[in-house]
């Protein structure tokens, strides 16, 4: 497929709104693709060069694509930069430099395909060292004199990783299943895949290879991460105990770095909740794998906390957040030892553990983990007594964690998924609502008064519906900042504004600044409301909202562990609501 025609089908996709629309336009796209450029177009069309936890960034700064788009169309830069501060969009500068200029086709240009425009991407993001910046400006500099003014504006918003075209993985899928099946039903096997390999390109590598077959017979892959389990919540021990019925486990809830371990041999990889891979973070515990599990092949999951090996007592996050850096580890691995509470094993020497019943997996983790040092079995009892959960419950919270998550014996492990076979409770959930919300920020407010100078008084917030693929307002915050938090923020968020509404974002409330959802906060609030300008969950002109709201911050307002979609769902706002409800009953 050449750049040209995917360009054109952006292009459409920009200018609507409706998701099932997408879904169409995008299966009608699929379907003149080709086997062996379906992985490469399908990454092209995230604006990714590979999934995250791959480590290839794209990385071109502004000012790399303002010079060489100044390169291309033989304009000073400080043209450039006055189009771009007016247009707010280098890919609208692009375009619009070219459309005004005429400019003579350079010897053996021809349309570029799809792969080669992302061929030349992974060779810009390889450069590095001495000169690599000026042959940036050079290649890039190349796409764009030999593309159409239309093919410049994407060129340009894929290099800096901001295509902004309004769907996300959910979408893709079941545009896939449109394109392959004529039905969107088999988009239920296509993200079941996906869960086990977190690898969209990799999904329409086999499912137009191998076709419908391929996609069912899709096994665990050693280093590609497992999208990770989820658990519901409540409010309540009874809840749980009617929930579970009969004796199930109970594990502690450690607040720490969710680490999903890989092992092959001496290869050893980690991965984060977020599935971006974070080997070089925990050297200490890579190493622990490698030198004292004796598998060959193994994947499991745990949470690695700061914990005092000589007293037993768990850090506050506080002090674990200090290991997540690039620099200077060694001297932090000395200050802030962790360790790693395995919770689940999901794939061993070749055998996929994810449809074995939880008691069997944890049995032959416990197992694997005989004479491991750094690395030991979450703490956990089997009980069915309410009696006997609270006082686990009171001990957790007593040692200082979160609280626990309570697991079905006869559970699989279900990659992506939140069901009832898990169930975490925390301190905050009982009685009130103080639980910390993973919120997405949709867009924020101008500073006024006493912020004026931050540029940043407030955020516009949103749950993620993932029925419908859609950012839902729930809330505005603007507590919880401190004045060097709500600069750095400003600065974050300015480098993913948008011009007007995000097109997976559904909001009758208006922020002074748009955008593109990406980044997470932690959010804690009194209670849940009915809302008529709130979008979350909607019905009739009725959706839901949080009273009184304020920003929670562990050492960063951001949370870079999550992704937007990991963002709190609207059936977890809805639900919370009813709980909520429910035990203001009670109390009366």
């Amino acid at each position: 497929m050449l750049f040209s025609e995917l360009a054109g089908y952006f292009e459409k996709l920009e200018a609507i709104s409706s998701r099932l629309e997408m879904i169409d336009i995008l299966a009608e796209l699929f379907r003149k693709v080709k086997k062996e450029e379906i992985s490469k177009t399908i990454y092209v069309m995230q604006g990714v060069l590979a999934p995250p936890f791959a480590n290839l960034k794209l990385g071109v700064a502004d000012k790399i694509i303002e010079d060489a788009i100044a390169l291309s169309v033989n304009v000073p830069k400080h043209e450039i930069e006055k189009v771009y501060k007016k247009l707010g969009d280098l890919g609208l500068t692009a375009r619009q430099l070219l459309e005004g200029k005429s400019k003579i086709t350079p010897i053996g240009a021809r349309d570029r395909s799809v792969i080669e425009i992302y061929d030349t991407m992974t060779k810009i993001s390889s450069l590095s060292g001495k000169g690599s910046k000026d042959m940036k400006i050079r290649l890039l500099s190349n796409l764009i004199s030999a593309s159409s003014p239309q093919e410049a504006k994407f060129i340009v918003r894929y290099a800096l990783g901001k295509l902004r075209l309004g769907f996300g993985d959910y979408t893709i899928l079941e545009a896939l299943s449109l394109a392959s099946t004529n039905e969107r039903k088999f988009r239920q096997e296509l993200e079941r895949a996906y869960n086990i390999c977190s690898d969209l390109g990799y999904i329409g590598e086999i499912l137009y290879s191998n076709g419908e077959e391929g996609i069912k017979h899709m096994k665990v892959t050693l280093f590609k991460p497992i999208r990770p389990a989820l658990a519901e919540r409540v409010a309540t021990f009874h809840q749980i105990i009617d929930k579970m019925g009969g004796n199930f486990a109970v594990e502690q809830k450690y607040d720490g770095f969710r680490c999903q371990i890989h092992k092959k041999g001496d290869e050893i990889k980690i991965y984060s909740r977020n599935l971006d891979e974070t080997t070089s973070m925990f050297p200490d515990i890579a190493e622990e794998v490698r030198k004292n599990i004796k598998e060959k092949e193994i994947i499991f999951e745990g949470e690695a906390i700061a914990f005092n090996e000589d007293t037993g007592e768990f850090l506050p996050f506080q002090e674990t957040i200090q290991r997540k850096r690039v620099y200077g580890i060694q001297e932090k691995i000395k200050q802030v030892p962790l360790h790693l509470f395995a919770f689940d094993l999901l794939y061993l020497n070749g055998e996929s553990y994810l449809n074995k019943e939880y008691s069997k997996r944890r049995e032959t983790l416990e197992h694997v983990l005989k004479g491991v040092n750094l690395i030991s079995p979450a703490n956990r009892i089997l009980t069915g007594s309410e009696k006997e959960l609270e006082r686990f419950f009171d001990e957790s919270i007593e040692n200082g964690l979160e609280g626990i998550v309570a697991k079905s014996l006869a559970s699989h492990y279900i990659a992506g998924a939140r069901k009832f076979t898990w169930i975490k409770m925390k301190r905050s959930y009982r009685g009130e609502l103080s639980d910390t919300i993973d919120l997405a920020i949709i867009g924020y407010y101008i500073g006024k008064g006493s912020r004026t100078e931050f540029g940043l008084g407030g955020l516009l917030c949103a749950v993620y519906n993932k029925k419908r693929d859609m950012y839902e307002t729930v809330s505005k915050i603007g507590t919880g900042f401190s004045e060097a938090e709500m600069a750095e923020l400003k600065k974050e968020l300015d480098q993913i504004k948008s011009n007007s509404k995000p097109i997976r974002v559904d909001a009758i409330i208006k922020p002074d600044i748009w955008i593109e959802p990406k980044y997470i906060i932690k959010v804690r609030a009194d209670e849940i409301t009915k809302s008529p300008t709130h979008t979350c969950g909607m019905q009739n002109g009725i959706g839901y909202a949080l009273r009184f709201p304020r920003l929670i911050s562990d050492g960063s307002v951001i949370r870079k562990d999550k992704s937007a979609e990991d963002a709190t769902t609207t059936d977890e706002i809805i639900n919370m609501f009813k709980q909520q409800k429910l035990s203001s009953i009670k109390d009366n």
